[in-house]
């Protein structure tokens, strides 16, 4: 058996721990900013999304608890410039994280799906996405009958009792499919 004795100076000692230290802090700094931009992420644009299975388990991790496959799909145009009668959804796509400017002048794919689990308990519920190559650009959940829309993210309470937004906006929610002429989408149904 050998003995290896080796006699160290204290600066080198504190040196090295200094730099030990300096290097652990780094690592969990680095972890920390990761972990918290994925949870600003989490409404906002999320990229990966490739075919239903992906929507599907969007939505459910959300909460919602959406039919296996979409009830409509269509294409729209994201019109050049908004007009007013798209202020109060550009505010719902805002409030997720979502910035429809981005995408001005592009088409979109617009998937709706069937809800569920809505904690109103009403019948007819519908979730929309919006995908851009791949990406959720925007959505909404919406009722059949008109009596609310709001986010993606499962509300607390039921939006019959909250303020929330009305569906009477026209916006995206009930824009018809993008023209063949390349002209933009009517706001209106």
């Amino acid at each position: 058996m050998f003995i290896l004795t080796a006699k160290v100076p204290k600066k080198r000692l504190l040196a090295g721990a200094i730099t030990t230290l300096c290097c652990c802090l780094a690592v969990i700094l680095a972890l920390a900013l990761t972990l918290g931009q994925r949870a600003v992420t989490t409404m906002a644009e999320v990229s990966g999304i490739r075919d239903n299975d992906d929507r599907v388990a969007y939505l459910t991790g959300l909460g919602w608890q959406v039919s296996s496959q979409p009830i409509s799909t269509e294409e729209l145009l994201i019109p050049e410039t908004f007009d007013e009668s798209y202020t109060s959804y550009l505010a719902l796509q805002t409030e997720q994280g979502f910035d429809l400017t981005q995408y001005c002048g592009k088409r979109v794919k617009r998937y709706v799906y069937q809800v569920t689990n809505h904690p109103s308990g009403e019948q007819g519920v519908q979730a929309a996405l919006l995908i851009y190559r791949n990406r959720v650009v925007g959505g909404q959940v919406q009722s059949a009958s008109g009596s609310f829309v709001h986010g993606l993210s499962m509300p607390q309470s039921s939006p019959a009792l909250q303020s929330g937004t009305p569906s009477a906006s026209p916006a995206l929610p009930s824009a018809s499919p993008a023209p063949a002429s390349g002209q933009p989408a009517s706001p209106t149904a």
